[in-house]
């Protein structure tokens, strides 16, 4: 095995850069009160079209399974930055909504949030270089997490998730041993 092989750089890079970053970024969110899922949940809402979201599609967008995200809407709902809403044309499902406390909670954080993702992530980069770079990140999030920006763009993401639920079992539980195994050797 070549242990200088750039698939191994490439994660370990990426690795070590996400680790970084989330360092560098928590103390702002932890001094409003915010872990980095509450603030990823709140975000996510305060970004998506009427600040709300299905809720399986906040569980999808955050990764978390459906008692995961309920359990965090739970708590940001007792903090009073989040509520729940009926959906209208199905009784089995809820939105989360951010509220305007949610809001003006995230107003708050975003301009030392947005600073420090300039200093230490996007201000580091050419214009060029940015745009070429989150294009990059585009593809591979689309590949690996389509569901990302379920319920907020529509058809394509919808078709990826659905395709990404039809999967074999056996085959989602190959692709997540190779990627933990990748990610074991990353320098």
């Amino acid at each position: 095995m070549n242990f200088d092989d750039h698939r191994l750089t490439a994660v370990g890079l990426l690795t070590e850069v996400h680790g970084g970053l989330l360092a560098r970024l928590q103390p702002v969110l932890g001094g409003a009160g915010l872990s980095e899922i509450d603030f990823e949940t709140v975000l996510r809402l305060g970004r998506s079209p009427g600040q709300r979201l299905r809720m399986s599609d906040l569980a999808a967008q955050t990764e978390l399974s459906t008692s995961g995200v309920t359990r965090v809407v739970d708590r940001l709902e007792r903090e009073g930055l989040v509520t729940r809403q009926a959906c209208p044309s199905d009784r089995r499902a809820s939105y989360a909504v951010l509220t305007e406390t949610g809001r003006a909670r995230l107003e708050s954080v975003l301009p030392q949030h947005v600073q420090d993702i300039d200093d230490w992530f996007t201000g580091l980069l050419g214009a060029e270089e940015l745009e070429t770079f989150l294009a990059t990140l585009r593809k591979i999030r689309d590949v690996v997490r389509p569901c990302a920006t379920a319920g907020a763009s529509g058809a394509q993401a919808a078709a990826a998730c659905a395709e990404m639920a039809a999967q074999q079992p056996e085959e989602a539980a190959a692709q997540g041993r190779a990627a933990m195994s990748v990610q074991a050797e990353a320098p």
